[in-house]
């Protein structure tokens, strides 16, 4: 997560500690915040109330003032002030792009999205309408850019620790990530992933894989993307290359790293094209131009006997996939991800059979992610989140610091 503040001066480490219970907490009193930490009561009470003149903690109505209390000095009770600050979540796809803000506990509070154009292959116009999208959904919110605490986006690149995409051929990962980091340069936190990556966050964190420390999540809608998350952790690599998928150009019956629904879509086509389905029969009824991968499913969800041996192909596919991904990562479970999850259940029991029992690997379990389409953005929140609460306190006291360098 790149920061863009200064380094603060050394703070007591209460006030971490007591801010992480408040995180974790509807609301606390010095008791639980002394229960959890081990901190001594006077710390705690000083913790506390240095927080609340941040404006991260507020103090709430005392016990006997709220109507719960009978006997005794009621206890002074905190609790984080979820509005301080939001979040920015971001799903810059190579069609579509989704931003979503969020409170400091992650809740949405507004959304923009976006349809993306052949223009949109140019960095600098793509560049603004991300941006357009980030500025309509604080708008949405009622929130500016100055609310603004911790960012994140997800891009169809790999992605280093920097923020950067590196080189690629036809210049198509430099067109994803036009430079988002410094685009986004006017938020305190900043980071720039790649899209699957945080497609495995949100599915640890909410979706198919919480309580999974071994696993991978497999955007597969018009291509193919794996976040891998191994031993609780999302692997990158040198470039942010880990979950590419280019190597299953050399994979025999997948052949390329096209997803789920354009594979499905491509060989309908080809079955039309040949002759290879009834002449009067629904999937030859579909105009070419509307002959999509979601149109070919739910003409399988219906039972017609074309569709469905497409499914069928589109499963033994996805069976060498995670066949291939099990034996390089050896996840417990493989999520399948992203839009196209919604109507793949044919074709992930395709695969399911599919998978060979000769594998030397307890083969993975295969799921659909309950997330759907805001899978990416979801992810991207929870990084945000998390990027809030290791650095809140840093950011505020580096705004300290440099009011009082102008003063």
């Amino acid at each position: 997560m790149t920061t863009q503040h200064h380094r603060a001066a050394p703070r007591p480490a209460s006030l971490d500690a007591v801010l992480s219970c408040a995180w974790d907490a509807a609301e606390l009193t010095a008791s639980e915040v002394i229960a959890a930490t081990g901190l001594t009561r006077s710390t705690a009470i000083e913790a506390l109330d240095a927080l609340t003149a941040t404006g991260l903690l507020r103090e709430l109505p005392n016990a006997r003032a709220a109507g719960a209390y009978r006997k005794g000095r009621p206890a002074r009770r905190f609790g984080l002030v979820a509005d301080a600050a939001v979040l920015v979540g971001v799903d810059s796809g190579q069609v579509h792009v989704t931003a979503t803000v969020a409170d400091l506990r992650g809740a949405p509070l507004g959304t923009a999205r976006a349809v993306l154009g052949p223009l949109h292959d140019d960095p600098a116009v793509r560049r603004t309408a991300v941006l357009a999208a980030v500025d309509e959904a604080l708008a949405a919110a009622a929130r500016t850019r100055a609310d603004v605490l911790a960012l994140c986006a997800g891009v169809p690149a790999p992605v280093n620790t920097h923020g950067d995409s590196p080189p690629h051929p036809d210049g198509f990962w430099d067109r994803m990530n036009p430079g988002l980091r410094d685009a986004f340069a006017w938020a305190p936190l900043v980071r720039v992933e790649n899209d699957a990556s945080l497609a495995a966050v949100a599915e640890g964190t909410r979706g198919a894989a919480v309580g999974s420390r071994n696993y991978v999540a497999l955007l597969a809608g018009e291509r193919l993307g794996a976040g891998v998350v191994v031993d609780g952790r999302v692997l990158h690599g040198a470039h942010g290359g880990v979950g590419e998928m280019v190597a299953f150009d050399l994979v025999e019956g997948v052949g390329a790293a096209y997803g789920l629904g354009a594979r499905a879509a491509e060989w309908a086509a080809d079955a039309v094209a040949r002759g290879e389905v009834v002449a009067d029969g629904p999937l030859a009824a579909v105009a070419a131009e509307d002959l999509d991968g979601r149109r070919v499913l739910e003409l399988a969800a219906d039972g017609d006997p074309d569709a469905l041996q497409v499914v069928q192909r589109v499963g033994a596919m996805l069976a060498r996939v995670v066949s291939v991904l099990g034996s390089m990562f050896d996840p417990e479970r493989i999520v399948v991800s992203g839009a196209v999850s919604a109507g793949v259940q044919q074709v992930v029991e395709a695969a399911r059979a599919a998978l060979p029992p000769g594998l030397h690997l307890p083969a993975p379990a295969l799921e659909i992610s309950p997330l759907g389409a805001d899978v990416v953005v979801t992810g991207a929140i929870a990084e945000a989140l998390s990027a809030a609460r290791a650095h809140a306190l840093d950011v505020l006291a580096s705004r300290a610091a440099a009011g009082d360098a102008r003063g």
